[in-house]
Parts: structure tokens; C-alpha cells; sequence
């Protein structure tokens, strides 16, 4: 029911304002109009209004009353008229505006059933491949169970295979350490041997200088002679790792073909992984191994160089005490002869 606050003679009196200027009724420009009441009061009293309007749509103004009123209620009448169709119309635009829309809902609709109905298909034929799938997988589940039996023979030759392996390994070490530590007795010997002859070369430097050079070209020798057979032996321990790389790589791709044909054991598969780490700790250890020998070697050619440039420095001291000598014996007197007179000659006698 209608609130008391708003009457119908007030929502008429503001239609009659509204059409007056044109303006076709509404709840909202009623409102504006009148300046209160609520929404739905107005909107039944505008209901109202357009049941009257339509009943009273055909009846001429009355007759009777003064040609002026009646040609002013005639003018009226038609300018109302023409505000109603034009409201009629605009209402039927509004009208056929939401069954475009409805239409366009309705279309949309049948589109969101004709994607249903092919999400359903789509469905269907994903249950049906998956099924397929899932007979494929039981039959291949029933095959590996068929090659268990064949993956616990293959797995017990890894073992056999991983325990030669392992033999091998431990003699390759032993065999290393042996060369290692030869070297080392070498090396140590060859550096006794020539601090000995340093020694002894210190104690006779002053009368000696021709075998002190021969001494610096047999260091010299011994050391190239060292360095090669470091060369050598630096040479077989990489063909010896070379092989055991290679021995490792035919090993690795059994494993790698046993792991093929025992596809899903994973407990076999982690078993092969153990022993390719091993392999790989292995051959890191022999590499720096090799690596210390070759840094041992080098520390050892630095010091026969410092003595090589010791045995030098002293042999140079020599000469230069032996040249002050001969410069004090020319400068004597009595000697017989000039400093300008000592020529090759005399010079050669004087150190003889």
C-alpha cells in the first residue's frame, strides 16, 4: 500500500508539469519533481496514472464549454496525446531493447548447452582413451612382473661386476702409491746427492772453477734427465688412468644397459648410482694424486734452480776475486811487465 505522504493528485499534478515540457514520466523525474516521497509510492501512483490514461485514451475533451476553453482543451488534449505516444514509444524501445536482450541471453544460453554438450563429448572420449590406457598399463604392469625374475639375475651379475671393479680400483691405487712413493725416494736422493756436490763445490770453489762449471752442467743434465723420467712416469700414470677411465667407461655403460633392461627397480637403479659415485670419487682421487706428484716435482725443479743460481752467483764471485788477483800481480812491482804488456799469453801463464 501507498504511504500517506504522497497522493495521487500530487504525482498527477507533477506527469501534467513533466509532459507540459516535454519530458516523459518517470519514478526518478517525479521525485525530482515533487522533491519528496518514496519510490515505490510514486511508482504505483504512476501505475495508476498510465491504467487511467489508457481507459480515458479515446474520450474527447467534453463539449459544451466556451469555444476558447474548448479549442485551448483540444489543444491540451492533443498535446497529451502526443506526449503519450511519444512515451509509448519510447517505453516500446525500452521494450524491444530487452527482448534483443532476452534474445541475446537466450542465444548465449543455447551456445553455453552446445559447449556442454561438447565438454560432455570431449569427456567421453578422455574417460574412453583413459581406459585404454589403463588396459595398456596392465598389461605392461603384468609384463614386468613377467621380468622381475630376469631383473634378480641381471642384478646379482652387477654385483659379480661391481666387485671386479672394486679389485681393479684397489690395485690401481696400490699400483699408484708404489710409483709415488719411488718418486718421492728419487727425488729425495737426487736432492741429497746434490746438496753433497754443493757442498764439496764450496769447499773448492777457489781452485776449481772448471769443475764447478762441469758441475752446473751435470746439475743441469741430472735435472732435464729428472724431468724426464718425471715426464715418463707422469706419462705411464696417465695411460694407466687412461685405461682405468676407460675400463670405468665400458664398466659404466654395462651398468647404464642393465639399467635399461631393470627399468623401475628402483632399488637396483640407486645400487648402480652408489657405484658410479665410488667410480667417480675414485678417479678424483688418482687426479689429485697425479696433480700433487706434478706440484711435488715442480717445488722440487724451483729448488735445484735456487741452487743452480746459488752455484752461479758463487761461480761469478770466483771470478771476479780471481780477476782482482790478477790485477794485483800486474800492479806489483818488479813483475817485469806493465799492465798494458799482459796480454792472452802472459795471462795464461800467470793463472797456470
Amino acid at each position: 500500500m501507498a504511504r500517506s505522504g504522497v497522493q495521487y493528485e500530487d504525482v498527477q499534478r507533477a506527469i501534467d508539469t513533466l509532459m507540459a515540457r516535454g519530458e516523459a514520466p518517470s519514478v526518478q523525474k517525479i521525485r525530482e519533481a515533487l522533491g519528496t516521497g518514496s519510490f515505490t509510492t510514486i511508482s504505483e501512483h504512476l501505475r495508476e496514472w498510465r491504467k487511467r490514461r489508457e481507459e480515458n485514451r479515446d474520450v474527447p475533451p467534453p463539449r459544451g464549454m466556451p469555444a476558447a476553453l474548448q479549442e485551448l482543451a483540444e489543444t491540451l488534449w492533443q498535446q497529451a496525446q502526443e506526449a503519450a505516444n511519444e512515451a509509448l514509444a519510447h517505453y516500446r524501445r525500452e521494450a524491444d531493447d530487452k527482448v534483443a536482450e532476452a534474445l541475446q541471453s537466450v542465444a548465449a544460453a543455447e551456445r553455453r548447452a552446445e559447449d556442454a554438450e561438447q565438454r560432455e563429448a570431449a569427456l567421453s572420449a578422455h574417460l574412453t582413451r583413459t581406459e585404454q590406457r589403463l588396459t595398456e598399463q596392465t598389461a605392461e604392469l603384468a609384463r614386468l612382473q613377467a621380468d622381475h625374475a630376469a631383473l634378480q639375475a641381471a642384478e646379482a651379475r652387477q654385483r659379480e661386476i661391481r666387485g671386479r671393479l672394486e679389485t681393479r680400483l684397489d690395485e690401481l691405487q696400490g699400483e699408484l702409491e708404489r710409483q709415488a712413493q719411488a718418486h718421492r725416494r728419487a727425488l729425495d736422493d737426487q736432492e741429497a746427492t746434490q746438496q753433497q756436490r754443493l757442498a764439496q763445490e764450496e769447499q773448492r770453489h777457489e781452485a776449481a772453477e772448471a769443475r764447478l762449471m762441469g758441475l752446473v752442467d751435470e746439475a743441469r743434465q741430472e735435472r732435464q734427465a729428472a724431468e724426464k723420467a718425471h715426464a715418463s712416469r707422469v706419462e705411464r700414470l696417465e695411460k694407466r688412468l687412461e685405461a682405468a677411465q676407460a675400463e670405468q667407461q665400458s664398466l659404466r655403460e654395462a651398468l647404464q644397459t642393465e639399467e635399461k633392461r631393470r627399468r623401475g627397480e628402483e632399488s637396483a637403479r640407486r645400487e648402480a648410482e652408489t657405484v658410479r659415485t665410488s667410480l667417480d670419487q675414485e678417479r678424483v682421487r688418482l687426479e689429485a694424486r697425479l696433480e700433487d706428484s706434478q706440484a711435488a716435482l715442480a717445488s722440487r725443479q724451483s729448488r735445484v734452480e735456487g741452487l743452480e743460481k746459488q752455484l752461479e752467483d758463487r761461480l761469478w764471485s770466483s771470478l771476479e776475486t780471481i780477476r782482482e788477483s790478477r790485477e794485483r800481480l800486474s800492479d806489483t812491482p818488479g813483475n817485469g811487465a806493465g799492465p798494458d804488456d799482459a796480454g792472452p799469453e802472459k795471462e795464461g801463464a800467470a793463472e797456470t
